[in-house]
């Protein structure tokens, strides 16, 4: 832990650039019943009933010292599509 922290404290370096993957599962949800608009002195409702519409994978890369980020979204998370991303970032990034 100590060495990626000191990894952290390193200025930027294009040669060198540190770049964060994350990657998380979603829920992805739809609104069964529209949101009632927003009316003077009346924020908009939203109803708490959803229809689930499945999942979906994202995979997020962060090189936080020059500020870009990148976010995939792919419909599982399998070693193909990690190593894709990975790939995608070796060679296009």
């Amino acid at each position: 832990m100590e060495d990626v922290l000191t990894t952290y404290e390193l200025p930027y370096d294009a040669d060198y650039p540190q770049v964060c993957l994350d990657e998380k599962l979603v829920t992805l949800h739809a609104d069964v019943v529209e949101p009632l608009p927003v009316q003077p002195g009346q924020p908009e409702r939203v109803d708490y009933e959803y229809e689930r519409l499945g999942t979906a994978h994202l995979f997020v890369m962060v090189e936080r010292l020059s500020g870009y980020r990148h976010v995939e979204v792919t419909a599982r998370r399998t070693a193909e599509d990690y190593a894709r991303q990975l790939q995608w970032l070796a060679d296009v990034r």
